[in-house]
Protein backbone atom coordinates (compact mmCIF):
# COMPACT_ATOMS: atom_id res chain seq x y z
CA UNK A 1 0.00 0.00 0.00
CA UNK A 2 1.59 3.27 -1.13
CA UNK A 3 0.24 5.72 1.40
CA UNK A 4 2.57 8.63 2.17
CA UNK A 5 2.85 11.20 4.92
CA UNK A 6 4.10 14.49 3.57
CA UNK A 7 5.94 17.35 5.21
CA UNK A 8 5.18 21.04 4.74
CA UNK A 9 6.97 23.34 2.28
CA UNK A 10 10.64 24.00 2.86
CA UNK A 11 11.90 27.52 3.32
CA UNK A 12 13.19 28.92 0.04
CA UNK A 13 15.84 31.52 -0.40
CA UNK A 14 14.47 34.75 -1.91
CA UNK A 15 15.33 35.73 -5.45
CA UNK A 16 13.73 36.14 -8.82
CA UNK A 17 12.52 33.14 -10.80
CA UNK A 18 14.53 32.09 -13.86
CA UNK A 19 13.14 32.47 -17.36
CA UNK A 20 10.50 29.91 -18.33
CA UNK A 21 11.73 27.04 -20.47
CA UNK A 22 10.14 24.02 -22.11
CA UNK A 23 10.31 21.11 -19.72
CA UNK A 24 12.96 18.56 -20.70
CA UNK A 25 12.08 14.96 -21.47
CA UNK A 26 11.31 13.39 -18.12
CA UNK A 27 13.45 10.74 -16.52
CA UNK A 28 12.16 7.19 -16.59
CA UNK A 29 9.66 6.65 -13.81
CA UNK A 30 9.32 10.34 -13.01
CA UNK A 31 5.91 11.84 -13.86
CA UNK A 32 5.61 15.15 -15.65
CA UNK A 33 2.13 15.78 -14.26
CA UNK A 34 0.78 15.19 -10.75
CA UNK A 35 -3.01 15.58 -10.55
CA UNK A 36 -4.27 15.98 -6.99
CA UNK A 37 -7.84 15.11 -6.02
CA UNK A 38 -8.64 16.57 -2.58
CA UNK A 39 -11.44 14.62 -0.90
CA UNK A 40 -13.45 14.68 2.30
CA UNK A 41 -15.96 11.89 2.89
CA UNK A 42 -16.26 11.01 -0.81
CA UNK A 43 -16.66 7.24 -0.58
CA UNK A 44 -19.42 7.35 -3.20
CA UNK A 45 -17.58 9.28 -5.94
CA UNK A 46 -13.90 8.52 -5.28
CA UNK A 47 -13.40 5.22 -7.12
CA UNK A 48 -15.32 6.07 -10.34
CA UNK A 49 -13.60 9.47 -10.44
CA UNK A 50 -10.08 8.06 -10.10
CA UNK A 51 -10.65 5.25 -12.60
CA UNK A 52 -12.18 7.59 -15.15
CA UNK A 53 -9.35 10.13 -14.76
CA UNK A 54 -6.69 7.41 -14.94
CA UNK A 55 -8.23 5.93 -18.08
CA UNK A 56 -8.38 9.35 -19.72
CA UNK A 57 -4.76 10.17 -18.93
CA UNK A 58 -3.58 6.74 -20.08
CA UNK A 59 -5.37 7.18 -23.39
CA UNK A 60 -4.59 10.86 -24.15
CA UNK A 61 -1.67 12.21 -22.10
CA UNK A 62 1.69 11.83 -23.88
CA UNK A 63 3.85 12.12 -20.73
CA UNK A 64 4.22 10.26 -17.49
CA UNK A 65 1.60 11.14 -14.89
CA UNK A 66 0.48 10.49 -11.34
CA UNK A 67 -2.91 10.80 -9.65
CA UNK A 68 -2.69 11.68 -5.95
CA UNK A 69 -5.70 11.30 -3.68
CA UNK A 70 -5.40 13.82 -0.82
CA UNK A 71 -7.75 12.73 1.96
CA UNK A 72 -8.72 15.63 4.25
CA UNK A 73 -9.43 13.80 7.52
CA UNK A 74 -12.37 11.81 6.14
CA UNK A 75 -14.44 9.87 8.67
CA UNK A 76 -16.12 7.42 6.26
CA UNK A 77 -14.63 4.71 4.05
CA UNK A 78 -12.73 7.20 1.84
CA UNK A 79 -9.26 6.44 3.33
CA UNK A 80 -9.67 2.70 2.81
CA UNK A 81 -10.88 3.15 -0.77
CA UNK A 82 -7.98 5.51 -1.52
CA UNK A 83 -5.46 3.03 -0.14
CA UNK A 84 -6.99 0.20 -2.17
CA UNK A 85 -6.81 2.21 -5.39
CA UNK A 86 -3.18 3.15 -4.68
CA UNK A 87 -2.32 -0.53 -4.16
CA UNK A 88 -4.06 -1.61 -7.35
CA UNK A 89 -3.21 1.14 -9.87
CA UNK A 90 0.52 1.91 -10.38
CA UNK A 91 0.01 5.60 -11.22
CA UNK A 92 -2.20 6.29 -8.18
CA UNK A 93 -1.06 7.11 -4.67
CA UNK A 94 -2.91 8.24 -1.56
CA UNK A 95 -2.03 10.79 1.09
CA UNK A 96 -3.78 11.08 4.43
CA UNK A 97 -4.05 14.42 6.25
CA UNK A 98 -5.43 14.64 9.77
CA UNK A 99 -6.83 18.17 9.28
CA UNK A 100 -9.52 19.42 6.92
CA UNK A 101 -8.97 22.08 4.29
CA UNK A 102 -8.62 21.91 0.52
CA UNK A 103 -5.89 24.52 0.53
CA UNK A 104 -3.96 22.63 3.20
CA UNK A 105 -4.18 19.43 1.14
CA UNK A 106 -2.99 21.09 -2.06
CA UNK A 107 -0.11 22.89 -0.37
CA UNK A 108 1.03 19.70 1.35
CA UNK A 109 0.95 17.46 -1.73
CA UNK A 110 2.24 20.04 -4.20
CA UNK A 111 5.13 21.01 -1.92
CA UNK A 112 6.34 17.43 -1.71
CA UNK A 113 5.72 16.38 -5.32
CA UNK A 114 8.61 15.73 -7.71
CA UNK A 115 6.50 16.41 -10.83
CA UNK A 116 7.33 19.65 -12.69
CA UNK A 117 3.63 20.35 -13.38
CA UNK A 118 1.08 20.20 -10.57
CA UNK A 119 -2.68 20.23 -11.04
CA UNK A 120 -5.86 19.54 -9.15
CA UNK A 121 -9.51 18.88 -9.91
CA UNK A 122 -12.63 18.26 -7.90
CA UNK A 123 -13.66 14.68 -7.24
CA UNK A 124 -17.03 15.12 -8.95
CA UNK A 125 -15.25 15.70 -12.31
CA UNK A 126 -17.68 18.49 -13.16
CA UNK A 127 -15.16 19.75 -15.74
CA UNK A 128 -14.87 17.89 -19.03
CA UNK A 129 -11.53 16.06 -19.00
CA UNK A 130 -10.82 17.05 -22.60
CA UNK A 131 -9.70 20.40 -21.16
CA UNK A 132 -6.91 18.81 -19.11
CA UNK A 133 -4.24 18.66 -21.83
CA UNK A 134 -4.95 22.26 -22.97
CA UNK A 135 -4.70 23.26 -19.30
CA UNK A 136 -1.21 21.88 -18.70
CA UNK A 137 0.32 22.23 -22.18
CA UNK A 138 1.26 25.93 -21.73
CA UNK A 139 3.03 25.03 -18.49
CA UNK A 140 4.96 22.18 -20.08
CA UNK A 141 6.00 24.39 -23.01
CA UNK A 142 7.21 27.17 -20.71
CA UNK A 143 4.67 29.68 -22.03
CA UNK A 144 2.76 30.19 -18.76
CA UNK A 145 3.23 29.88 -15.00
CA UNK A 146 -0.29 28.92 -13.92
CA UNK A 147 -3.39 27.74 -15.75
CA UNK A 148 -7.04 27.79 -14.76
CA UNK A 149 -10.25 26.46 -16.17
CA UNK A 150 -12.85 29.17 -16.71
CA UNK A 151 -16.58 28.64 -16.66
CA UNK A 152 -17.14 32.33 -17.41
CA UNK A 153 -15.28 32.49 -20.74
CA UNK A 154 -17.47 33.18 -23.75
CA UNK A 155 -16.87 29.80 -25.33
CA UNK A 156 -17.44 27.83 -22.12
CA UNK A 157 -20.53 25.65 -21.85
CA UNK A 158 -21.94 25.47 -18.34
CA UNK A 159 -24.92 23.70 -16.82
CA UNK A 160 -25.78 24.88 -13.30
CA UNK A 161 -28.55 26.45 -11.29
CA UNK A 162 -29.22 30.20 -11.04
CA UNK A 163 -28.09 30.36 -7.39
CA UNK A 164 -24.56 29.11 -8.07
CA UNK A 165 -24.37 31.14 -11.26
CA UNK A 166 -25.20 34.33 -9.35
CA UNK A 167 -22.77 33.58 -6.52
CA UNK A 168 -19.92 32.80 -8.92
CA UNK A 169 -20.38 35.92 -11.04
CA UNK A 170 -20.89 38.16 -8.03
CA UNK A 171 -17.72 36.84 -6.40
CA UNK A 172 -15.64 37.45 -9.50
CA UNK A 173 -17.05 40.99 -9.78
CA UNK A 174 -15.97 41.59 -6.18
CA UNK A 175 -12.46 40.39 -7.00
CA UNK A 176 -12.27 42.68 -10.02
CA UNK A 177 -13.56 45.67 -8.09
CA UNK A 178 -11.58 45.24 -4.88
CA UNK A 179 -8.35 43.52 -5.93
CA UNK A 180 -8.26 44.53 -9.61
CA UNK A 181 -8.16 40.84 -10.60
CA UNK A 182 -8.13 40.22 -14.35
CA UNK A 183 -8.63 36.43 -14.39
CA UNK A 184 -12.21 35.45 -15.07
CA UNK A 185 -12.95 32.51 -12.76
CA UNK A 186 -11.29 32.08 -9.37
CA UNK A 187 -13.39 29.21 -8.06
CA UNK A 188 -13.39 26.60 -10.80
CA UNK A 189 -11.88 23.41 -9.35
CA UNK A 190 -9.57 22.87 -12.29
CA UNK A 191 -6.13 24.48 -12.03
CA UNK A 192 -2.44 23.79 -12.64
CA UNK A 193 0.88 25.38 -11.69
CA UNK A 194 4.54 24.82 -12.52
CA UNK A 195 6.45 23.36 -9.58
CA UNK A 196 9.21 26.01 -9.69
CA UNK A 197 6.52 28.67 -9.28
CA UNK A 198 4.73 26.72 -6.54
CA UNK A 199 7.95 26.48 -4.52
CA UNK A 200 8.08 30.28 -4.27
CA UNK A 201 4.37 31.07 -4.28
CA UNK A 202 2.85 28.56 -1.86
CA UNK A 203 4.72 29.78 1.26
CA UNK A 204 3.09 33.20 0.71
CA UNK A 205 -0.46 31.76 0.59
CA UNK A 206 -1.99 31.74 4.08
CA UNK A 207 -5.45 30.29 3.50
CA UNK A 208 -5.96 26.56 4.02
CA UNK A 209 -9.54 26.32 2.80
CA UNK A 210 -11.57 27.34 -0.26
CA UNK A 211 -9.99 30.82 -0.57
CA UNK A 212 -6.62 29.18 -1.28
CA UNK A 213 -7.21 29.30 -5.05
CA UNK A 214 -8.13 32.97 -5.09
CA UNK A 215 -5.21 34.03 -2.91
CA UNK A 216 -2.77 32.06 -5.06
CA UNK A 217 -4.09 33.64 -8.27
CA UNK A 218 -4.16 37.20 -6.94
CA UNK A 219 -0.57 37.01 -5.68
CA UNK A 220 0.61 35.42 -8.92
CA UNK A 221 -1.09 38.07 -11.03
CA UNK A 222 0.22 40.95 -8.91
CA UNK A 223 3.74 39.52 -9.22
CA UNK A 224 3.45 39.60 -13.01
CA UNK A 225 3.25 35.85 -13.58
CA UNK A 226 1.40 34.62 -16.66
CA UNK A 227 -1.96 32.93 -16.03
CA UNK A 228 -3.40 30.89 -18.89
CA UNK A 229 -7.19 30.45 -19.04
CA UNK A 230 -8.94 27.51 -20.67
CA UNK A 231 -12.68 27.63 -21.50
CA UNK A 232 -14.30 24.51 -20.07
CA UNK A 233 -17.49 22.52 -20.35
CA UNK A 234 -18.81 22.22 -16.82
CA UNK A 235 -21.83 20.49 -15.27
CA UNK A 236 -22.83 21.35 -11.72
CA UNK A 237 -22.86 18.59 -9.13
CA UNK A 238 -26.26 18.77 -7.37
CA UNK A 239 -24.92 16.71 -4.46
CA UNK A 240 -22.02 19.09 -3.70
CA UNK A 241 -21.33 19.43 0.04
CA UNK A 242 -19.91 22.97 -0.24
CA UNK A 243 -21.61 25.36 2.22
CA UNK A 244 -22.17 28.47 0.11
CA UNK A 245 -22.83 30.99 2.89
CA UNK A 246 -19.88 29.95 5.07
CA UNK A 247 -17.58 29.73 2.07
CA UNK A 248 -18.66 33.17 0.82
CA UNK A 249 -18.05 34.68 4.26
CA UNK A 250 -14.58 33.17 4.48
CA UNK A 251 -13.81 34.36 0.96
CA UNK A 252 -14.78 37.95 1.78
CA UNK A 253 -12.55 37.86 4.85
CA UNK A 254 -9.74 36.62 2.63
CA UNK A 255 -10.33 39.42 0.12
CA UNK A 256 -10.01 41.97 2.93
CA UNK A 257 -6.82 40.37 4.25
CA UNK A 258 -5.15 40.21 0.83
CA UNK A 259 -6.24 43.73 -0.07
CA UNK A 260 -4.73 45.08 3.14
CA UNK A 261 -1.47 43.18 2.59
CA UNK A 262 -1.16 44.47 -0.98
CA UNK A 263 -1.93 48.02 0.10
CA UNK A 264 0.79 47.98 2.76
CA UNK A 265 3.34 46.27 0.51
CA UNK A 266 3.99 43.53 3.07
CA UNK A 267 4.19 40.68 0.55
CA UNK A 268 7.62 39.92 -1.01
CA UNK A 269 6.24 39.60 -4.54
CA UNK A 270 9.65 40.36 -6.03
CA UNK A 271 10.56 36.73 -5.27
CA UNK A 272 8.17 35.74 -8.07
CA UNK A 273 9.47 38.14 -10.70
CA UNK A 274 10.57 36.61 -13.99
CA UNK A 275 12.73 38.03 -16.76
CA UNK A 276 11.16 38.35 -20.19
CA UNK A 277 12.50 34.93 -21.18
CA UNK A 278 13.70 34.53 -24.74
CA UNK A 279 13.29 38.22 -25.54
CA UNK A 280 16.32 39.34 -27.62
CA UNK A 281 16.58 42.40 -25.37
CA UNK A 282 17.52 40.10 -22.49
CA UNK A 283 20.51 38.59 -24.26
CA UNK A 284 23.96 39.62 -23.18
CA UNK A 285 25.72 42.04 -25.53
CA UNK A 286 29.53 42.38 -25.59
CA UNK A 287 30.63 45.44 -23.66
CA UNK A 288 27.09 46.30 -22.48
CA UNK A 289 26.18 45.87 -18.79
CA UNK A 290 23.54 43.22 -18.18
CA UNK A 291 20.01 44.53 -18.63
CA UNK A 292 21.08 47.94 -19.95
CA UNK A 293 20.03 47.27 -23.55
CA UNK A 294 16.54 46.19 -22.55
CA UNK A 295 16.18 49.07 -20.11
CA UNK A 296 17.19 51.59 -22.79
CA UNK A 297 14.60 50.21 -25.21
CA UNK A 298 11.87 50.24 -22.57
CA UNK A 299 12.82 53.69 -21.33
CA UNK A 300 12.80 55.13 -24.85
CA UNK A 301 9.35 53.73 -25.56
CA UNK A 302 7.97 55.06 -22.29
CA UNK A 303 9.75 58.37 -22.88
CA UNK A 304 8.20 58.87 -26.32
CA UNK A 305 4.73 58.14 -24.98
CA UNK A 306 5.29 60.41 -21.97
CA UNK A 307 6.49 63.25 -24.21
CA UNK A 308 3.40 62.92 -26.41
CA UNK A 309 1.22 62.93 -23.29
CA UNK A 310 3.07 65.98 -21.95
CA UNK A 311 2.66 67.92 -25.20
CA UNK A 312 -1.02 67.01 -25.50
CA UNK A 313 -1.72 68.06 -21.92
CA UNK A 314 0.30 71.25 -22.37
CA UNK A 315 -1.74 72.20 -25.44
CA UNK A 316 -4.94 71.47 -23.51
CA UNK A 317 -3.94 73.40 -20.38
CA UNK A 318 -2.54 76.27 -22.49
CA UNK A 319 -6.06 77.11 -23.64
CA UNK A 320 -6.96 78.37 -20.18
CA UNK A 321 -3.72 79.44 -18.51
CA UNK A 322 -0.20 80.75 -19.06
CA UNK A 323 2.72 78.82 -20.49
CA UNK A 324 4.53 78.20 -17.17
CA UNK A 325 1.47 76.93 -15.29
CA UNK A 326 0.34 74.79 -18.24
CA UNK A 327 3.82 73.26 -18.51
CA UNK A 328 4.02 72.52 -14.78
CA UNK A 329 0.59 70.84 -14.68
CA UNK A 330 1.25 68.81 -17.84
CA UNK A 331 4.68 67.74 -16.63
CA UNK A 332 3.34 66.70 -13.21
CA UNK A 333 0.69 64.41 -14.68
CA UNK A 334 3.03 62.92 -17.25
CA UNK A 335 5.78 62.47 -14.64
CA UNK A 336 3.54 60.34 -12.38
CA UNK A 337 2.54 58.20 -15.37
CA UNK A 338 6.17 58.02 -16.53
CA UNK A 339 7.45 56.83 -13.14
CA UNK A 340 4.74 54.17 -12.88
CA UNK A 341 5.38 52.91 -16.43
CA UNK A 342 9.16 52.82 -16.04
CA UNK A 343 8.84 51.13 -12.66
CA UNK A 344 6.91 48.22 -14.16
CA UNK A 345 8.04 48.00 -17.78
CA UNK A 346 11.62 49.29 -17.84
CA UNK A 347 13.04 48.25 -14.49
CA UNK A 348 10.77 45.26 -13.77
CA UNK A 349 9.60 46.35 -10.31
CA UNK A 350 6.24 44.75 -9.49
CA UNK A 351 3.91 44.90 -6.54
CA UNK A 352 3.32 47.88 -4.28
CA UNK A 353 6.45 47.52 -2.19
CA UNK A 354 8.22 50.94 -2.06
CA UNK A 355 5.77 52.30 -4.65
CA UNK A 356 5.15 55.52 -2.70
CA UNK A 357 8.89 56.01 -2.22
CA UNK A 358 9.51 55.49 -5.92
CA UNK A 359 6.87 58.07 -6.82
CA UNK A 360 8.39 60.54 -4.35
CA UNK A 361 11.82 60.05 -5.91
CA UNK A 362 10.20 60.36 -9.32
CA UNK A 363 8.81 63.75 -8.29
CA UNK A 364 12.32 64.88 -7.45
CA UNK A 365 13.35 63.87 -10.95
CA UNK A 366 10.23 65.70 -12.16
CA UNK A 367 11.40 68.87 -10.40
CA UNK A 368 14.68 68.71 -12.30
CA UNK A 369 12.82 68.26 -15.56
CA UNK A 370 10.51 71.13 -14.63
CA UNK A 371 13.52 73.37 -14.04
CA UNK A 372 14.96 72.50 -17.45
CA UNK A 373 11.74 72.93 -19.40
CA UNK A 374 10.50 75.97 -17.50
CA UNK A 375 13.91 77.58 -17.78
CA UNK A 376 13.85 76.96 -21.51
CA UNK A 377 10.42 78.56 -21.84
CA UNK A 378 11.52 81.53 -19.72
CA UNK A 379 14.61 82.00 -21.88
CA UNK A 380 12.47 81.81 -25.03
CA UNK A 381 10.03 84.38 -23.68
CA UNK A 382 12.83 86.74 -22.71
CA UNK A 383 14.38 86.45 -26.16
CA UNK A 384 11.29 86.77 -28.38
CA UNK A 385 8.59 88.38 -26.25
CA UNK A 386 5.53 86.42 -27.46
CA UNK A 387 6.72 83.26 -29.27
CA UNK A 388 4.42 81.20 -31.49
CA UNK A 389 2.87 78.06 -30.04
CA UNK A 390 4.81 75.88 -32.49
CA UNK A 391 8.05 77.47 -31.30
CA UNK A 392 7.14 76.76 -27.68
CA UNK A 393 6.51 73.10 -28.56
CA UNK A 394 9.84 72.84 -30.37
CA UNK A 395 11.70 74.27 -27.37
CA UNK A 396 9.88 71.86 -25.06
CA UNK A 397 10.91 68.90 -27.27
CA UNK A 398 14.58 69.86 -27.05
CA UNK A 399 14.37 70.49 -23.30
CA UNK A 400 12.60 67.18 -22.80
CA UNK A 401 15.34 65.33 -24.66
CA UNK A 402 17.94 66.76 -22.29
CA UNK A 403 15.76 65.99 -19.28
CA UNK A 404 15.20 62.44 -20.57
CA UNK A 405 18.90 61.58 -20.54
CA UNK A 406 19.24 62.83 -16.99
CA UNK A 407 16.00 61.07 -15.96
CA UNK A 408 17.24 57.70 -17.20
CA UNK A 409 20.51 58.03 -15.27
CA UNK A 410 18.70 59.02 -12.08
CA UNK A 411 16.12 56.25 -12.48
CA UNK A 412 18.79 53.59 -13.08
CA UNK A 413 21.22 54.67 -10.39
CA UNK A 414 18.98 56.16 -7.70
CA UNK A 415 15.25 55.40 -8.01
CA UNK A 416 15.42 51.81 -9.32
CA UNK A 417 18.98 50.60 -8.65
CA UNK A 418 19.83 46.98 -9.46
CA UNK A 419 19.82 45.30 -6.05
CA UNK A 420 21.36 42.07 -7.27
CA UNK A 421 24.91 40.90 -7.65
CA UNK A 422 26.23 40.48 -11.21
CA UNK A 423 25.41 36.80 -10.95
CA UNK A 424 21.77 37.60 -10.41
CA UNK A 425 21.66 36.51 -6.78
CA UNK A 426 20.10 38.92 -4.29
CA UNK A 427 22.29 40.61 -1.75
Amino acid sequence: MRTHTLAGPATRAPGALPAREHLPVSEAGRPVLDVVIPVYNEEKDLEPCVRRLHAHLTRTFPYGFRVTIADNASTDATPALAAALAAEVPEVRSVRLEQKGRGRALRTVWSASDAPVLAYMDVDLSTDLNALLPLVAPLISGHSDLAIGSRLARSSRVVRGPKREFVSRAYNLILRGSLAARFSDAQCGFKAIRRDVAERLLPMVEDTGWFFDTEMLVLAERAGLRIHEVPVDWVDDPDSTVHLVRTATDDLKGVWRIGRALATGSLPLDRLARPFGDDPRDRELPGVPGGLARQLVGFCVVGVLSTLLHLALYSLFRLGTGAQLANAAALLVSAVANTAANRRLTFGVRGRDRAVRHQAQGLVVFAIGLALTSGSLAALGAATGEPAHSTELAVLVVANLAATVLRFLLFRLWVFPDRRHPTGDPR
